[in-house]
């Protein structure tokens, strides 16, 4: 079977000024167990249908995960998963469809001796795509030795299974069951890459939250205060917590969860749950809210959850009620799509009667991930227990790019956002987690200018040294490189453009200095720099320059230019006033693959040769929209406040000047006053504070603020 693409004319197109990314994309293949022995026995006319059923179904399936369909090869179909934009579950959904498509098939026989058996080999890895072809049939839009690995695995797969590698298996870590098999040797390769079968969804996996919580006192404070206002006052009250990814959400509601469970003597019920990437399940929040409420586990069969639900109802419905209302919820636990909306009826009124029992929490988390359905369950229930005055709290989490569009009247509302850690409290966490994980303390300088002001990025590089990363030289962590990278792709074409432009030139770059490395005309990189520091992926710094928000960020963008661009990008910065193509490979310093390969060579300094990048376009941005006087970026000092939002709250060091992302963090400051006390005697480097936060707090927080 051949994997190679096809040569096929580029595309060009406005919406993708930067045509061409690495990206790391998850790759399925599927095909038929015995085709050959079919073909022989069948008609032509009769293959042909066969085939084109065949390709249908798979093909089905293949969209209703988000997965593009590449190519077909022979009897093969190949699916591309995070070819364009990625949510940080692109694994996840290939599996899903992959485990989908053998029971579609036996659902539709299409042969006289039964339906057809297929094998499925699903393989994650880094690949070139061309952005603008990253649709069906786009032939040869993806390259990388990813896809010739999905294809070994298929050929490897059990007839009716599904396999994968070990990258696959990891991002997929207890989303699914799966079974170690022999490793399978590839020519040419070594060692033998290790091989997955997977068995099936795992239910709502068992969050870890065994970090410490640093700098987050006030924020948990509010929110708990108002969780105990609604008891006390029997006045329902919804709390929002917003902030990036990273921000330490789930870790909060966890410690909501243990901060408020008795008030007054009264014991609080709570109930969890958080969004799963499933895009035909848009009831799996509420189906997990009730398993919270019940005790199910992942694994519990049918028969378990009946005696659950039978035993959690009694005495709270009639029996004539119950009846039929144990049948429905079972439903729910089973099949949460829309067919399931009588079902979320019956469990509306149940949660309404339990708040009439005793006090009640909903926390929902990765609400971003939420069906419109789910916003609507807990409006209703919200709005029915503010009626009956029930002392009922509802606390949903997301990013900061969600707008809370649900009409809850002021004086029931809470907005809590996480603002970024001042450095000192990075380096308390830090040298909390490292001493839990029995890491030497002295990493923490090593660490510090990698993970920012962002505690999730903290936890990541720690537990990736746990796991027996490089101390000396740590790589992006997997699961921190996905997250980065699904902030990166809710971006545009366009704002996606400027953020890899800005990632290769150092911190207090300007809006010129990024239309002159992508060709653009003065003036269309305002708007994107300024839609880029709404939703906290710039850093705005006086004279209207500009910062990328965390290293990790940085990484992972300046991750995505393919060499050639590159080259483009340090001919192009040698031509600015007072600086060279060195500045380009200074920013960037060497590249941080998440997967394990040699690292990119730098761009060479001076004007590239135009041989090199003349077939590589760099496409030119489409005409900035004009935006009015109170939007507009230019027109207003970079440290305005914005609706919502305190000025200041992500900034870089005091007194900082503009340099190369190697320093932008920390200071090796030998004999410099410690910042706080807790640091001494660590021998770690000193940190400065960049905020003008109180030791051990964080930024004020809005309260009673529509989110």
């Amino acid at each position: 079977m051949s994997t190679s693409a096809a040569a096929v004319p580029r595309l060009s197109s406005a919406r993708w000024p930067v045509p061409e990314e690495r990206r790391t994309v998850t790759v399925l293949f599927v095909d038929i167990v015995g085709s050959t022995a079919l073909v022989d026995r069948l008609d032509p006319e009769d293959v042909r249908a066969v085939q084109r059923a065949y390709f249908d179904t798979v093909a089905g399936v293949l969209r209703r995960w988000n997965g593009v369909v590449e190519k077909y090869v022979g009897d093969a179909v190949m699916a591309l998963f995070g070819a364009r934009e990625s949510d940080g579950f692109d694994a996840y959904r290939a599996l899903r469809a992959g485990l989908e498509i053998q029971p579609a098939l036996e659902r539709r026989p299409l042969t006289e001796g039964g339906a057809l058996r297929v094998r499925v080999g699903v393989a994650t890895g880094e690949a070139v795509v061309e952005l603008p072809a990253a649709r069906d049939g786009g032939h040869g839009v993806a390259s990388g030795a990813v896809i010739t690995t999905a294809a070994r695995l298929q050929e490897y797969a059990p007839p009716g299974a599904v396999v994968c590698c070990p990258t696959t298996r990891r991002a997929t870590t207890g989303l699914l069951t799966q079974r170690r098999l022999t490793p399978l040797t590839v020519p040419g390769r070594a060692p033998a890459m290790e091989v997955w079968r997977v068995a099936g969804p795992a239910g709502q996996p068992a969050a870890r939250h065994d970090s410490p919580l640093v700098g987050r006192r006030r924020e948990l404070a509010t929110a708990r205060d108002r969780i105990v206002q609604a008891v006390r006052e029997r006045s329902s009250q919804w709390v929002t917590v917003t902030g990036a990814s990273g921000s330490g959400r789930s870790r909060l509601l966890h410690e909501l969860t243990r901060a408020v469970d008795v008030v007054d003597g009264v014991p609080v019920r709570w109930c969890v749950a958080s969004c799963p990437p499933h895009p035909h399940e848009p009831l799996a929040p509420v189906a997990n809210l009730l398993r919270d409420l019940v005790g199910l586990g992942p694994a519990d069969p049918s028969s378990v959850a009946r005696e659950r639900l039978s035993g959690a109802l009694t005495g709270l419905l009639p029996p004539a009620r119950l009846a039929t209302a144990v049948p429905a919820l079972e439903r729910l636990l089973a099949v949460p799509d829309t067919t399931a909306s009588a079902a979320a009826a019956w469990f509306h009124e149940v949660l309404l009667r339990l708040a009439a029992q005793r006090p009640l929490v909903l926390g929902v988390d990765d609400l971003d991930r939420a069906a419109p359905a789910v916003d609507r369950f807990l409006h209703a229930l919200f709005t029915a227990a503010a009626a009956r005055e029930l002392p009922l709290a509802v606390v949903t989490l997301h990013g900061t790019d969600r707008a809370d569009v649900l009409p809850v009247a002021r004086g029931r509302r809470c907005h809590v956002p996480l603002r970024p850690l001042a450095p000192v409290q990075t380096g308390r966490l830090l040298r909390q987690l490292l001493v839990r994980a029995g890491q030497p303390v002295d990493r923490l300088a090593r660490l510090l200018p990698l993970v920012g002001d962002t505690p999730g990025h903290a936890v990541a590089y720690v537990r990736s040294l746990a796991d027996g990363a490089d101390p000396a030289a740590p790589q992006l962590p997997e699961a921190l490189g996905r997250a980065v990278g699904a902030e990166v792709d809710r971006l545009d074409g366009v704002r996606r453009a400027a953020l890899m432009a800005g990632a290769i030139l150092p911190d207090g770059f300007t809006a010129g200095a990024v239309e002159r490395l992508l060709g653009w005309a003065p003036g269309q990189a305002r708007p994107a720099l300024a839609a880029l520091r709404a939703t906290d992926l710039l850093v705005a710094l006086p004279e209207g320059r500009y910062a990328l928000a965390t290293p990790a960020l940085r990484r992972v963008a300046a991750d995505r230019l393919p060499r050639r661009l590159r080259a483009v990008f340090a001919s192009r910065a040698a031509g600015q006033p007072g600086s060279a193509g060195q500045v380009v490979r200074d920013a960037v310093g060497p590249v941080c693959r998440v997967a394990t390969r040699p690292e990119t060579p730098p761009a060479q300094s001076g004007r590239a040769d135009p041989s090199a990048t003349a077939s590589f376009p760099v496409n030119a941005a489409p005409a900035a929209p004009r935006l009015d006087a109170a939007r507009r970026s230019d027109s207003r000092p970079a440290t305005e406040d914005r609706p919502g939002r305190s000025a200041g709250d992500r900034g870089l060091p005091a007194g900082r000047s503009a340099v190369p992302v190697g320093s932008a963090w920390w200071s090796p400051a030998s004999g410099a006053a410690r910042s706080d006390r807790d640091d001494a005697g660590t021998g770690a480097a000193a940190v400065r504070p960049d905020r003008a936060d109180p030791p051990g707090g964080s930024a004020t927080v809005v309260a009673g603020t529509a989110a």
